[in-house]
Parts: structure tokens; sequence; C-alpha cells
């Protein structure tokens, strides 16, 4: 709910703080003391477009701030859900609106003290006030608005997410099936290259270390000689060159070596016989070693026939790596891939024929469905025409008719349904197939005529009166203000007004401007908005009023200034019937 206005500099308002409760608040003072100026200012801070004209003479800037209660909102959730979209804290259950209104005509918008565009504001707005009478902020005069409505009233609000759910189904499979049915050359072109892709890959008949093998191959091929020379030279180096007998090898210095340090051992064991122990068993392994030189000497052969073979091998790796992965397991990676894509658009047929019949099985469905909410709005929808028109007769507005109009939706997207005993195309959406307005013919004999049509704003703020009362159980918006609401009415419909909006102030906040002592005395809270001059300008300023000060206000209400005894006197009278009245009907209402 809205707990508190603050305004600075906004026409004829320097400074003004108001608080608000529960229930019923009422809004009195003699005409021209800043009433609808206040409900301007609220509107600003809601988001609605403001004028740079409004800024307070010799002010820079205008400002407004709004603080609400999240705590105490019926759809809070709704709220704070827009609140997470937009990147917005509200971590205490305080949300804070304020507009500042420069004088060159641009203004800056805050939530929680983050700067947003306007709209982020209004989106903000529209869910936390309504403002009917002459403000923009009426959402029931937006046709969009009529079928939740209703959808609220008829109790058919899990039927229309059910069918929303099969449009979205539907239409996600008639985009999958017009993607597929549109780019058959493409498709066509696709196979083509994919089946090449994987056959060049397949035919390369790759194995993922095949490459470091192969570059071991050609190290080993394209050095061949020279490796085979190294390996004799390191072989004779040990044993010693068998043609010349005058060449030792290692081998025959080690054996004399080995056989000397023996006899030194036999000798002094303590002193060489570790050595000759180490001389001895470098003598087995060189022995072992090199008859495993010879055989590595002997088995390099240059095999040029071979060394082409892996060369044109390796190119053709890398001409497949240039194209498909920069290792062998890339290409591979990519000729799955490919494969899997392949087997999709070669099966697209059948997927076409699965599809034309997922979509055919849902438009059944979506018609079955559509069909049966379609009629039970129409049965809701004759009980709302019957209530409205009677909440109309108990504001004592004459013989006003209230239609909720059914239309036909437009579009390309359609079911066919039993219309009549007849088969009929109706276009349907994420809604179903209805298109709601709400019509009202507010005298007998006329026409009725959307409700954006009403030209008299008093009428018009009456007449949503009469629909808040009966739709105010599945209204989740938690401040309603009236502005206007008793233009043109009597004192014998002003007890008819001012009970509507009490009633209506048990479910939410409730705003009234009012020049009608009746409605003031219905008040949970009483408002009195005057206005002074102080240093020859004229100011606005707003007191919380009660007991003493309330009853003179709807005195002077009642029979004008000065207030004398018997209009005190009347106006005790009328606060005492009210109040009895009040406690009546909010007994039976408890009970």
């Amino acid at each position: 709910m809205l707990l508190e206005l603050a305004i600075r500099n906004f026409a004829i308002i320097r400074d003004l703080r108001v608080s608000f409760d529960d229930g019923l608040q009422a809004m009195t003072g003699e005409t021209g003391a800043g009433k609808s100026i206040i409900i301007d200012a609220l509107g600003a801070v809601l988001g609605t477009r403001i004028s740079s004209d409004l800024v307070r003479t010799d002010a820079d800037s205008a400002w407004v701030e709004a603080v609400f209660d999240l705590d105490r909102m019926p759809n809070q959730e709704r709220i704070t859900g827009k609140l997470d979209e937009l990147g917005i804290e509200h971590e205490d259950a305080t949300l804070i609106l304020t507009r500042d209104i420069r004088g060159n005509g641009r203004s800056v918008a805050r939530i929680n003290g983050r700067t947003v565009p306007a709209r982020d504001l209004a989106a903000i707005g529209e869910l936390l006030v309504d403002i009917h009478g002459q403000s923009e902020h009426l959402s029931l005069l937006r046709p969009a608005e009529h079928l939740a409505m209703l959808d609220n009233y008829a109790g058919t609000t899990e039927q229309r997410r059910e069918i929303a759910e099969l449009v979205r189904q539907f239409r996600n499979t008639r985009d999958n099936l017009e993607r597929i049915q549109s780019g058959e050359r493409e498709r066509a072109h696709q196979i083509d290259l994919l089946r090449f892709q994987v056959e060049e890959i397949a035919d390369a008949g790759l194995s993922a270390d095949e490459e470091e093998s192969l570059q071991r191959e050609r190290q080993v091929l394209a050095n061949a000689e020279r490796l085979r020379e190294s390996a004799w030279q390191a072989y004779q180096l040990i044993e010693g060159d068998s043609d010349l007998d005058a060449t030792p090898g290692t081998l025959d210095g080690l054996r004399q070596a080995s056989a000397a340090l023996d006899h030194l051992a036999e000798v002094d064991p303590d002193g060489a016989g570790e050595l000759a122990g180490q001389i001895r068993e470098s003598l087995f392994l060189l022995e072992e070693w090199a008859p495993s030189i010879r055989s590595y000497a002997e088995s390099v052969e240059a095999d040029p026939g071979r060394l082409e073979e892996v060369e044109e091998r390796l190119v053709l790796i890398r001409e497949l790596q240039r194209k498909y992965g920069s290792t062998i397991p890339e290409i591979l990676a990519f000729a799955e891939r490919a494969q899997s894509e392949l087997d999709e658009l070669d099966s697209s047929e059948e997927r076409v024929d699965q599809l034309e019949a997922d979509l055919e099985r849902l438009r059944g469905e979506i018609a079955v469905q559509a069909s049966k909410l379609s009629e039970v709005r129409r049965n809701a929808a004759g009980d709302l025409e019957q209530s409205v028109e009677q909440a109309i007769a108990d504001l004592h507005m004459g013989g006003a008719v209230f239609r909720v109009d059914f239309g036909q939706l437009s579009g390309n997207d359609t079911v066919t349904i039993d219309q009549n005993g007849d088969q009929v195309d109706a276009a349907f959406d994420t809604t179903g197939i209805d298109r709601i307005e709400f019509l009202i013919a507010p005298n007998a004999g006329e026409e009725p005529r959307p409700l954006a049509r009403i030209a008299s704003g008093g009428e018009t703020a009456r007449l949503m009166l009469a629909l808040k009362s009966i739709l105010s159980d599945v209204d989740s918006t938690p401040t309603l203000v009236f502005d206007e609401v008793d233009v043109g009415v009597g004192g014998r419909s002003g007890q008819a007004v001012g009970e509507k909006l009490w009633g209506l102030a048990r479910g939410h906040q409730v705003i009234v401007i009012s020049h009608l002592p009746q409605i003031a005395a219905f008040a949970d809270q009483h408002l009195k908005i005057s206005k002074l001059e102080t240093d020859g300008r004229t100011e606005t300023r707003i007191d919380q009023i009660q007991d003493q000060e309330r009853l003179d206000e709807i005195a002077a209400m009642l029979d004008g200034i000065p207030v004398t005894d018997a209009s005190r006197q009347n106006a005790e009278e009328m606060i005492r019937r009210i109040d009895a009245w009040k406690q009546e009907h909010y007994s039976a209402s408890s009970t």
C-alpha cells in the first residue's frame, strides 16, 4: 500500500508530505486548494507523462516521492518479479519511487534510488496504483485488460494458462516445420557438403596417434645412412676392428684392466676388491650391449619408397587438419558431428511428416480447449453484466446498460470450431479465441459504447467504481484513487457512492477526492486540503483531521462557512448514521 507521498515545488505546492493508512482515505477542501494537483503529482511519480509547466514558478525543478510497503500488497509476487526483471533490489520490502521534473522539460525517474527510464517507472507504477477520473492511469479503459478481468471473475485463469502452453507448443512446432520446408535447396547443398566431408575423413582411415608415429618413422628413414654408420662406429669402438688387429676395442682394454685389478684384489682385497668388482660389472654390461648395437646397425636400411609413402601420408593429414581441425582427434570429432547432422538432414522427410501430424494434433487440442474456455467466459459474462448493472443502479445512475462484447481475433493461426451448429474458422492466440471489450450505455435507449468513449470524467469514475466494486475480489491493484467521483452526484446518490467506496476499501487502499459530505463521512482517514498565502505566494497544505475538526469540515461541506450549530448537528447525525451502517455491514461481512 501507499505509505507516504512527498511533493516539492509542484504547481502551487511548495513542500508537502502526507501519510496514508489502510481503508478509505477522503481528501476534501475548497475548490482550487490543490486536491487534483496532488493526484497529478502522484500520477507523475507513477510514470505518467508530465509537463514542465507544473514546475513551481521561480523553482528549477519539481520533485515527487512515493513510498510503498510491499509486505501489504496483494500482488507482491508480481511486483517483486517485475523489480527482479529490472534488476532493482527490494530486500527491506520498502519501495520508493521518485521523479525529478526539470524546468527544461526533462525528468529523472528513480526506483529505490536507482535511475531508470520513465517506461520502467510506469511499468511498476501500474502494478501499484489505479487512478480513476482525470488521469490517464486507468486500467479499466484499456481493452487489453478486460479479458484478464473476465477470466479472473470467471475463475478460468488455469484454463487460460493451459491454452497458452498449447499455443506455445504449436508455434514452436510450426516454426520448426517452416525452417525445414523453407530451406530445401540449402538442405540439399548441406547434405552434399556433409557427405563429402564425412567420406573424405573416412577414406583417410586416420588413427588418433598416427601422426606422431609417422613423424618418428620419417625421422629415421630420412637419416638411415647416418644412423647405420654411427651405430657401426660405436660397435667397432667397443669390440674393435676385426679387419685391423692393431686396433683394439674398448672391450679388450677393459678385459685387461679387469684382469689386472683381479690380481691386485688377490693381494689387497680390502683396497682393490671393490674396484675390481665394479670394473668387472661394467665389462659384463658392455659385453651385453655390443650385440644390441650391432643388431641396430644391421636393421637400419634406407627405403626411399617407404619414405615417400610416409611423406605423402603426412601431407594428407596436414590437408585434413587445415580443413577440419588442428589435430587428428579434432578431425575425427568433426566427422562425428558432420555424420550426426547428415543423419538428421537425411531424416527430414520423416521429420516433416511428424511435425505436420503434431501441428494437426495441437490444433485440435487448442480448438477443444478454446471452445470450452469461450463457453465458460460467455456464461460468466452474463453474470458480470447483471452484477455491474445492479451496482450502477445502486449508484443512482439510471438504467445504464453494461455489456461484455465478444469479438473475433485477427491472425493467420486458426482452428475450426462449432458455432451454433456451423463449423467456422476462428483465429487464436495464447488467450484463446475471444476478443473482449466492456461496453457501456450510460442512459436508456443509447447504444453501448467502449468505456474509453464515455465523455464525462465524473461519469466515467462512477462507472469505474461500479465495475471495481464487482471486480474488487479479483483485482490485485493495491491502491485505487478516485478523482471527481462525485461530480454531478446529489445527496441521495452520494450515500450510495460512499457505501461502494467503503466496501471497496475492505480489500484495497482507496483514496477519494470528494466534495460530498456523505462520502467524507465514510472515510477511515480524513485529509483536509487548504491553501494559504505566504510571502505573496499561494501554497497548499494538507492535514489529517479527526474528532471536532472533522465534524466542522463535514458541517462546512453540508452548509458552508461559517459553520453553525445546526450544520454541526446535521454533520454529527450523518456521521453517527454512517458509522452505524458501517458497523452493521462490517459485522455482516465478517460473519
